[in-house]
């Protein structure tokens, strides 16, 4: 019997700052249209997703500015890296998103880039609103006062 992943190990790449930057109204799993070189890099795990963002432009949405580096075995066939790629959601919630992109100036973030079980490379998608400096300022103090009374309940 084949030991299962652990959850974190199949990341391929992620979005560290996301949280930080905006405030996650809803997450959705998506799908990308991968060339096989992009999906042979995406698993030496060398991507960065950290400047992009989602687009919904006509009946179909895109990934745009994400960075997957060449793959270097691959020579004439390699992809570009900074190439649009389109993702796979269906029509309803293609609707929802951009509704509420156009309605409520919200941002589609991706959070992560990973693999599933199967082995299919997949997006998580955030449905997110900025934040300003003082939010961003009162989200760290609540994250260092977390921290503190949880080292004083170690303690004491």
């Amino acid at each position: 019997m084949a030991k299962k992943p652990s959850p974190g190990s199949n990341v391929a790449a992620e979005n560290r700052k996301a949280r930080f930057h905006f405030e996650i109204v809803d997450t959705l799993e998506t799908g990308l249209v991968l060339t096989g070189t992009e999906v042979k890099s995406l698993r030496q795990g060398k991507a960065s997703i950290a400047e992009a963002y989602a687009s919904a432009e006509g009946d179909e949405l895109w990934l745009i500015n994400s960075n997957l580096p060449e793959y270097l075995q691959a020579n004439r066939q390699n992809h570009e890296p900074k190439r649009r790629r389109k993702l796979l959601v269906h029509r309803s919630q293609l609707n929802k998103l951009a509704g509420a992109i156009q309605r409520d100036g919200m941002t589609l973030v991706p959070l992560r880039i990973y693999f599933n079980d199967k082995g299919v490379a997949k997006l998580l998608l955030a449905l997110a609103r900025g934040k300003n400096a003082p939010d961003k300022r009162e989200a760290a103090k609540e994250r260092d006062w977390n921290r503190q009374k949880q080292r004083l309940l170690k303690n004491g």
